[in-house]
C-alpha cells in the first residue's frame, strides 16, 4: 500500500494544496518499506491528485482539504483522510499500528461552512440535486 501525506517539514500540512512536499510511504505486512518526500508539483485545479495517483498512492493523508479536492481524489479511487495533525513520523506510526483516524477537515473555506452535520447535510442536497445556488 502507498500513502501520500500533505507535509511541510516533519509535520503534517494543515491544507493538502498550500503543503511545500508530500511524503510518500509504502507498507507491505505492516512495515514500511519507503518514506520519501516529493515537492508540491504546484495548484492548479486536479494537477496534485493527478500527481498523488501517478505516485502510485491508494491513500491522501491532510489536515484539510476543500471539498472538490475529495472529489478529484475519489474519481482516481483514492481515499482521503483529513483532520491529521502532528509529526509525519507519528502518523507513519498509527498508520502502521492501525489507529490512525481521521476527523473534521481543518481548513474551513467560507469562515466555517463544512464543518460537522452542516456539511454531511450539503453533501446529501448535492446528491439529490438541490444545489441551485446562483
Amino acid at each position: 500500500m502507498r500513502i501520500a501525506i500533505s507535509t511541510d517539514g516533519d509535520e503534517v500540512c494543515p491544507h493538502f494544496g498550500r503543503a511545500p512536499q508530500f511524503t510518500i510511504i509504502t507498507i507491505e505486512n505492516n512495515e514500511l518499506l519507503e518514506k520519501k518526500v516529493v515537492s508540491n508539483p504546484g495548484h492548479t485545479v486536479g494537477s496534485i491528485p493527478d500527481f498523488i495517483n501517478n505516485q502510485g498512492a491508494t491513500c491522501m493523508i491532510a489536515g484539510g482539504m476543500g471539498h472538490r479536492a475529495i472529489q478529484f481524489f475519489n474519481q482516481y479511487g483514492i481515499e482521503v483522510i483529513v483532520g491529521i495533525t502532528g509529526k509525519i513520523n507519528d502518523v507513519i506510526k498509527k498508520i502502521l499500528n492501525g489507529t490512525l483516524e481521521g476527523g473534521e477537515s481543518l481548513c474551513a473555506p467560507g469562515g466555517g461552512k463544512g464543518y460537522g452535520v452542516e456539511k454531511i447535510h450539503t453533501e446529501a442536497d448535492d446528491v439529490h440535486g438541490h444545489h441551485h445556488h446562483d
